[in-house]
């Protein structure tokens, strides 16, 4: 079956021209600034556009060239993205967290000729990555010099005002993923890929002009830069920002967002939160009183900022099924959602939401093709996927089957109904010392049901068994630790009986300093880097036997 492409696409910039046209002076972009909302409108968005789009020609720049993007999330992050498909340029946005080494990798293999930096909370660490020789442009933040400030850009040569729309093949953007292994690769999206999956997102969501959305997660990764900005774009909603980690509840409570997405990581961070708050067991007592449940509920939605939302979603990595259990007994309804940076994202989700289908990522959105190999891998095929990697054409072809499916590498089962359940990578399985092959993913989900695991890897490549890596969530940091063993050793005790024998677990090894993106555990979408992990830990763990609960500094 051929999947049906639009002959005619309408591009961002002629959305904007559309919204402009309706919506003229309304709000579309709200910047906290200090505590208060800096208010863009779609003509002053326009208008914005039309000047730095101007600036860039007048400073040389031609189209197709490629132009880096290295900021957080902020408005000027959407208007420069808007000003690069308004003149023709290529984009190629860095993940705002990258160290030096990988924007370095990224702007010689993309050979961007301009960079435009933004917000960062580390640019003096970040500064040698992008070197001298670089045209360097500055977004309104304290950033890293650069040789043309917000300012001067918006007021130098004159606006943009006629420039010819894009093609649907003509090349967008260039997503360096984030990878849990390797190089980042430069995933190739043309306007036809981002335009299609920004409206498959506004047709299944049901987003509109009354819709407040709120972008925090990194605009640098696919699944934020379509399903909060292309989203935008197509439905005319309203985008408001986060300034920074410490305003971030108060941004969010402010933005009354009724579209909200998050990762497993904060989803769990936002239990433990309220759990700290309430206490565990006066909440469960709390929610079985018919009024005080309703009353209680409703101050868990408010205090999170999320009580005018109408859509959770969660996505980028495994989010424990309890997890969303727990969410939907308080609730908040999270539909999982399923993607890659290769097929931008959005291609399977749980929505409307099924409770009775908590635990897979849901099923195939209109459009998009599934099918699964006979190994089990899941393979996809969409008008969201890319056109292949940049400079690197074998592997672009060893990522596709005949048929024009991706390769996911992702291990999958698909009930009766279509649904889809991850159950693992096909390079995290991994063989034991005695030849076994292990998938690790189903031992980590569970293994996560435990409230006291923040963050967990199984690692085991090697071993005579695996060995499971449990970062403790902050509460259970400070409880004695006898008792944290004691609860780690019951669930383990719990665990191992229903695993295969070659699958059973040696120990828990509760690690010393917590995973982040800037001691390279996580990746900057917050997933997990096995590889890392089994190079620090494998030999020190080995010889551990028995079922054990150790503590990292127990074991050296």
């Amino acid at each position: 079956m051929e999947l049906p492409m639009e002959s005619q696409i309408k591009t961002p910039v002629e959305m904007l021209d559309h919204w402009v046209d309706t919506l003229g002076d309304s709000t579309y972009l709200r910047q906290p600034i200090n505590g208060q909302y800096q208010d863009f409108s779609w003509r002053e968005v326009q208008q914005k556009m039309q000047q730095l789009a101007g600036a860039l020609r007048h400073l040389g720049l031609k189209p197709a060239d490629k132009i880096a993007v290295l900021s957080k999330n902020c408005a000027e992050w959407f208007i420069t993205d808007l000003a690069l498909m308004h003149g023709g340029y290529i984009s190629v946005p860095i993940y705002p967290t990258a160290n030096a080494d990988t924007i370095r990798y990224v702007l010689e293999h993309s050979e961007a000729k301009a960079i435009i930096i933004g917000k960062l909370d580390y640019w003096a660490d970040q500064e040698a990555g992008v070197g001298g020789d670089i045209l360097r442009m500055a977004m309104p933040y304290d950033t890293m010099p650069a040789q043309y400030k917000w300012q001067t850009l918006l007021q130098l040569g004159e606006p943009l005002l006629d420039a010819p729309f894009a093609t649907p093949e003509q090349i967008m953007t260039l997503i360096y993923t984030s990878g849990s292994t390797g190089k980042p690769k430069g995933a190739i999206q043309t306007f036809a890929s981002y335009v299609w999956t920004s409206k498959a997102v506004v047709r299944d969501l049901k987003t509109g002009v009354d819709d407040r959305l709120i972008s925090y997660l990194p605009l640098a990764h696919i699944t934020e830069r379509v399903a909060m900005e292309g989203s935008s774009f197509y439905s005319g909603s309203s985008v408001a920002f986060v300034e920074s980690l410490d305003s971030f509840v108060a941004d969010v409570q402010r933005a009354r967002p009724t579209v909200f997405f998050s990762v497993p990581r904060l989803w769990s961070l936002f239990q433990q939160n309220i759990i700290g708050k309430i206490g565990k067991s006066k909440l469960n007592l709390l929610l079985k009183i018919p009024i005080i449940s309703g009353i209680i509920k409703k101050k868990i939605h408010s205090g999170l900022g999320l009580e005018h939302c109408r859509l959770l979603g969660s996505g980028s990595a495994p989010i424990p099924p309890s997890l969303i259990h727990w969410y939907h007994s308080i609730g908040l309804n999270i539909s999982e959602a399923w993607g890659m940076t290769e097929n931008s994202a959005y291609s399977i989700i749980n929505y409307p939401f099924d409770a009775s289908k908590i635990g897979t990522v849901g099923r195939a959105v209109e459009g998009c093709l599934i099918k699964q190999t006979d190994s089990g891998e899941l393979l996809v095929k969409s008008p969201g996927l890319m056109t292949g990697y940049y400079k690197q054409d074998e592997l672009t072809a060893a990522s596709f089957d005949e048929e024009g499916y991706f390769r996911t590498g992702d291990l999958c089962t698909i009930d009766s109904d279509g649904y889809v359940t991850i159950t693992g990578r096909i390079k995290d399985n991994f063989k034991t010392s005695k030849g076994k092959y292990v998938a690790p993913v189903p031992i980590e989900r569970k293994l996560a049901q435990d409230p006291h695991i923040e963050l967990l890897c199984v690692i085991g490549s090697g071993l005579p068994h695996p060995i499971a890596l449990v970062q403790l969530s902050e509460g259970a940091s400070l409880q004695p630790r006898e008792e944290v063993r004691s609860s780690l050793k019951a669930t383990l005790d719990t665990i191992n009986p229903n695993l295969e024998s070659h699958e059973t677990l040696d120990a828990i090894i509760v690690v010393k300093d917590a995973w982040d993106v800037e001691n390279d555990v996580l990746t900057p979408t917050l997933k997990i880097k096995r590889h890392v992990l089994e190079k620090r830990f494998t030999d020190r763990v080995d010889g551990i036997r028995g079922g054990k609960i150790r503590w990292e500094d127990e074991i050296d």
